[in-house]
């Protein structure tokens, strides 16, 4: 399984990995690839330490972002994650330089432009993920596989529920606050324009799985980019809600959910609406963990040919046809629901 056109792997450079999102990736990643040597990047050395002891076959490095070769020298590495905020841009020039595959989970809608620009001036060195989907591929590829039922899809609307006693790690939480606050403008699609929304106009309800409704607020990740190029919805849009998820309501765990609702025609055009959840009793960061060690793989080329360079959203290099096994076999579920008729609209001002 380490082999890769008959050369020994390289290690995966996990920055961040001492923290949870960090931990689930690499849990993942030694479950699929009990031999696969790993690279657990901190800016703490203690705290790189510590999570490298606890992995198998895992070595600790400390990150220094303020140095080209961000203060780890010049090891080969197969792929690159970065799992916090790099104000720097330092660790993406760093895997270009290495010509390895890198994905940077922080980034907001709003702040494409750093990691974009950074490609576009070496567009062969090596492929470049954007990686801030919803739990980083959790709600962007279901909807991919629902999709293939219409031959026609006119609308998208994702509902998330974040539970408010979900985990969260420090940098994860300092992540979240500033792409709250850097989407205080969220972007949707209606009509097949792109508008931006702020303020009351933001506001909005989900339906849990329970159906109960809970207060929200229109939130942009490059979901609503993605799914509004890959189906040509003329109609997209992702809310968010913070509170008690309904398994937490029955009184069992905290857990993260993703309600997908698509409306359209069918293949042989008739009406069609689905209302799918993805649930997952551990919260967000399993899902978050399992989209990144997806997209490692792949650009690791640990789960078929290499992606070509290019410029990724993780749904476009996540296997589709095997997602769902894989979300299963971490505890998540996939439940069909009833669709509701009418979903949340934003104001017409909007």
């Amino acid at each position: 399984m380490l082999q890769a056109l008959g050369k020994p792997q390289d290690p995966i450079l996990i920055i961040g990995g001492a923290g949870e999102v960090g931990r689930w990736v690499t849990r993942f990643l030694r479950k699929w690839h009990p031999d696969l040597p790993l690279l657990i990047g901190g800016r703490n050395e203690q705290r790189a330490k510590q999570a490298a002891a606890a992995v198998d076959g895992a070595s600790a490095v400390t990150v220094d972002l303020t140095t080209p070769d961000l203060g780890i020298g010049e090891p080969r590495v197969s792929a690159v994650a970065t799992l916090f905020t790099d104000e720097t841009g330092a660790a993406l020039r760093w895997a270009q330089q290495k010509r390895a595959g890198h994905i940077n989970i922080s980034p907001s809608i709003s702040e494409l432009g750093l990691e974009a620009a950074t490609f576009m001036h070496k567009p062969a060195a090596a492929p470049v993920v954007l990686g801030t989907e919803w739990l980083v591929g959790a709600a962007s590829v279901p909807s991919l596989i629902f999709a293939q039922k219409f031959g026609r899809l006119e609308r998208i609307h994702i509902e998330a529920i974040l539970d408010e006693k979900d985990a969260f790690g420090p940098a994860a939480n300092a992540d979240f606050e500033r792409q709250m606050y850097a989407g205080a403008a969220a972007l949707f699609r209606r009509s097949g324009a792109w508008r931006w929304c702020s303020g009351d106009e933001t506001r909005s309800t989900v339906r849990a799985v329970d159906r109960t409704e809970i207060e929200a607020n229109m939130f942009s990740p490059n979901d609503v980019l993605l799914l509004a190029n890959a189906t040509g919805a003329p109609d997209v849009r992702f809310d968010l809600a913070i509170g008690a998820s309904s398994t937490r309501r029955k009184g069992g765990p905290v857990s993260t959910e993703i309600i997908v609702n698509l409306s359209g025609l069918d293949h042989a055009g008739q009406q069609l609406r689905e209302r799918h959840a993805i649930v997952h009793p551990g919260g967000q960061m399993p899902l978050t963990g399992l989209g990144v060690a997806l997209v490692l793989e792949r650009l690791a080329g640990l789960a078929g040919d290499t992606p070509r360079p290019g410029l990724y959203f993780p749904a476009q290099l996540i296997d589709h046809s095997t997602y769902f096994e894989r979300l299963r076999a971490s505890g998540g579920e996939v439940i069909e629901l009833e669709p509701i008729q009418h979903a949340p609209q934003v104001s017409n001002q909007a």
